[in-house]
């Protein structure tokens, strides 16, 4: 048993990966962890490894795009399920594995993938940014905290390099922080509580753009819950309006239910109106 360090990321998986792989060393070998172990080994690559290397299978496209989504799962035991698949694929002769849904492995792989693409949109929707002031080149500064359960804070940040593009911000989660400065995108660790909790007018501008736009009618609490769940509501500035809006939703839609429709408003006297409706009806040409 060999104790490997995976490092933080699917590139540095993948580089320890392909010496295990070169190595022939088989998945019940090896130990995912930072820590190493009593027996643990692989300090330097096998003298075979360029042989190994170029002998070995290529790995498939479908395997390369599931493994980026499980990697940035938060469970630890995620190295040691990607590795496990990728050694049957390339050295058990399993070619089409990743397509067996019912395979134990892969449906856990698939359920990994599915809720980091799920919390991805959902940073994407509840992320909320403040001012913090302007640049010396007048470039306005905006920093926002979020905390998801996975490390997905890299996959996430391009979405917000290209729809913020023109001002500068920082991204801070326990998992990963993320930073614009109009040129580059860059990323440092974690940080494990909230560096921008001083809220600013942008706050009370999107509470009045929230109250303002929320509907009574359409309100769904159990719906709205399952999108938007109560452990992000406490990083949301419009949070704090939700309970009062829908305890008081339902009075509200039944007062635009019981309140009389406004009067039809009389066509407008327009002289051009009245030349469209003299004009002939024009037959309708067959169909060829």
């Amino acid at each position: 048993m060999r104790t490997v360090d995976p490092g933080p990321s699917f590139t540095t998986w993948r580089d320890a990966a392909r010496r295990l792989l070169a190595g022939r060393i088989p998945p019940e070998d090896i130990l995912w962890d930072k820590e190493p172990g009593l027996f643990s080994g692989l300090a330097e690559e096998p003298a075979n490894y360029e042989i190994h290397r170029s002998q070995s299978p290529p790995v498939p496209r479908s395997f390369v795009n599931l493994a980026r989504n499980v990697a940035c799962h938060g469970d630890p035991g995620r190295w040691a399920l990607l590795y496990r698949i990728l050694w049957r694929v390339t050295m058990k002769g399993e070619r089409h594995l990743i397509a067996v849904a019912t395979n134990p492995d892969i449906a856990r792989a698939r359920t990994m993938e599915k809720n980091v693409r799920r919390e991805i949109h959902k940073m994407h929707a509840f992320v909320r940014f403040r001012k913090t002031g302007e640049g010396e080149d007048g470039r306005e500064r905006f920093v926002a905290w979020f905390e998801p359960d996975h490390f997905i804070v890299e996959a996430a940040a391009p979405f917000f390099r290209k729809r913020f593009a023109n001002m500068d911000w920082s991204i801070f989660t326990p998992k990963g922080c993320a930073h614009w400065n109009g040129e580059a995108l860059s990323f440092t660790e974690g940080v494990q509580s909230n560096p921008c909790d001083n809220p600013d007018a942008l706050e009370e501008a999107w509470r009045t753009y929230y109250r303002s736009t929320f509907n009574p009618a359409r309100l769904k609490p159990k719906m709205m819950q399952t999108e938007m769940p109560k452990r992000y509501w406490k990083n949301l500035p419009e949070a704090g309006l939700i309970d009062e809006l829908v305890r008081h939703g339902r009075i509200r839609a039944d007062d635009m239910i019981h309140t009389p429709p406004s009067p039809v408003r009389p066509e407008p006297n327009l002289a051009y109106l009245e030349r469209l409706r003299g004009l002939p009806d024009t037959p309708d040409e067959p169909e060829s």
